[in-house]
């Protein structure tokens, strides 16, 4: 089943739904079956809210981290250099500050145990 459309309360074809749902309903999905040639519309709900406080970060955005890339990776190799990344040899990995790395591919490479003593 593929999903094509998706709406949030208050657009067309989301009036009734809001009457019934209120505030708990989040968005609207149409789904398509092709085999069996239908359609189906399906809600999204909050069933619960509740106060929550998010971690605190690991890192600031000017803290200098380690990203381990493969010598193959030529496209993050480059996404590290352009971040303003410097090359270590001795330790192998790139070191750039973590806002640079924050929300990039760059992010799954994060070596988070690597306060390594070369940095020390």
């Amino acid at each position: 089943m593929k999903s094509r459309l998706k709406l949030l309360p208050g657009q067309r074809g989301t009036k009734k739904l809001v009457e019934i749902y209120g505030d708990a309903l989040i968005c609207v999905r149409y789904r398509y079956d092709d085999k069996r040639h239908l359609r189906v519309k399906t809600v999204e709900l909050a069933v619960e809210t509740k106060d929550w406080s998010p971690p605190p970060a690991k890192f600031s955005d000017s803290e200098i981290v380690s990203v381990h890339i493969s010598y193959t990776e030529e496209v993050l190799k480059q996404m590290a250099k352009s971040a303003g990344g410097r090359w270590d040899p001795k330790a192998k990995v790139w070191r750039l500050a973590y806002g640079k790395v924050k929300g990039t591919k760059l992010e799954k490479h994060l070596l988070l145990d690597a306060l390594d003593k070369s940095l020390k």
